[in-house]
Formats: structure tokens, C-alpha cells, sequence
């Protein structure tokens, strides 16, 4: 485009300069990929050296493989860290800044790629907190996002308990959940070197729920 513009320029030298010198010094502008898609990403987790986090990341590139011009965000559960939620907290100290922080980055995203840890069959307590204190702003946390929930654990049950419990109710805070993967027996089927699934049944069925989002 830039080459193109270059050539009218020289052939029509009555286009506005100003315009025009402006236009050929900005040739990174004219080149710029429109972005289609802005994703949040993010583990439902706050290890530092989570499978879920781990997994989530690399969902994330091969969505972005197929749609080199989505942009990715990757967020980290440490980063709103609030106090522990209660009626009597938010009275004495409002909304943490920390948990609007967190509910803006949802508002900011176009679609949602959330993978679930399991504590004791639930929710860990570092998410049901994050989550707790969003409600509080909107109950309606997801804002009708499109979403894809994944989930993992080291065992065979790969944490379908809590991914369960999150499509199930998804409806309720207005996520709208496209698909959902549990991937068992985490450190069988994924390489932490290469950070991708090994399995190939599973890399299939993970390329299939992340392109719901497409």
C-alpha cells in the first residue's frame, strides 16, 4: 500500500501534500493488520506453576494460529488478589480496586478462554474470590461473552467436576459458553518443554473448541 501511494503521489502532485507526508511517513500505520478479535485468557488458578495456566497458554496460540490477527491476553489470578469476600468487608471498604481491575478486563475482551483448576471438587478459593467480588459489581460477570472453558488435572478425572460446574452455570452469569474440554492426566499428554498437547486426540479436540470462538 505504501509503494501504491507512493506512485499516485508522484503521478497526481496536486493530492494535498500534507496529507500525503503524513500518509508515506507512517508506512507501520498503513501496513497495520486489523485486529479481529481481543481474547482474555486466563487460569482459574493462582499457582505460580499451574497446569491450568500452562494449558490456557497454549489454547490461546492455537487459536491464534488460526487467526494470526486476534490479540491475546494472558492474565494472571495473583495480579487481583483481593481480601477474602464478605458482606461486611465490601461495606467497610467498598469495591476492591483489584476486583474492578479484573471485572474491566472481561468488559475490555470480545471472547473469554477460561481453564479450571479443582480444589476438592470445586472452585479454588483464589477464583471464587476473584469471581465473588466481581458479582458484586454485576452479577452478570461474563457480560454475555462468548466463552470456551477448559479444564486439567494431574489425575484421570481431569477436573471435570469443577468444569462441570462452571458450564452448568455459565447461563447464570451470563457466559456464553461455546465449548468445553477436560484434558485428563495432565503430565501424560502435555509437554512442558515444547508447552503443547502430545496426545493427538486430544490437540484435535482442543483445536475444535478453541475455533468455536472463529
Amino acid at each position: 500500500m505504501f509503494q501504491l501511494w507512493n506512485n499516485m503521489y508522484r503521478k497526481f502532485p496536486l493530492i494535498n501534500k500534507e496529507a500525503t507526508n503524513y500518509l508515506l511517513s507512517n508506512e507501520t500505520y498503513l501496513d497495520k493488520k486489523e485486529i479481529t478479535m481481543k481474547l482474555l485468557a486466563f487460569a482459574a488458578s493462582n499457582s505460580r506453576q499451574s497446569i491450568n495456566k500452562q494449558l490456557v497458554t497454549h489454547a490461546a496460540d492455537v487459536l491464534r494460529s488460526l487467526s494470526p490477527d486476534i490479540q491475546v491476553e494472558v492474565i494472571d489470578l495473583n495480579d487481583y488478589e483481593a481480601p477474602l469476600f464478605s458482606i461486611d468487608r465490601e461495606t467497610e471498604l467498598g469495591i476492591p480496586a483489584v476486583a474492578q481491575a479484573f471485572y474491566d478486563k472481561i468488559t475490555g475482551a470480545d471472547a473469554l478462554l477460561i481453564s479450571f483448576a479443582e480444589h476438592n471438587g470445586s472452585f479454588t478459593a483464589a477464583y471464587k474470590n476473584a469471581f465473588d467480588w466481581a458479582s458484586r459489581i454485576e452479577q452478570k460477570v461474563y457480560q454475555g461473552k462468548p466463552a470456551v472453558y477448559l479444564a486439567t488435572s494431574p489425575g484421570p478425572g481431569g477436573a471435570g467436576s469443577v468444569l462441570n460446574a462452571a458450564v452448568g452455570s455459565a447461563p447464570y452469569f451470563a457466559a456464553d459458553v461455546k465449548a468445553s474440554l477436560s484434558v485428563p492426566s495432565f503430565f501424560d499428554n502435555f509437554d512442558g518443554d515444547s508447552q503443547r498437547l502430545t496426545h493427538e486426540g486430544l490437540a484435535k479436540d482442543l483445536k475444535a473448541a478453541v475455533s468455536a470462538l472463529l
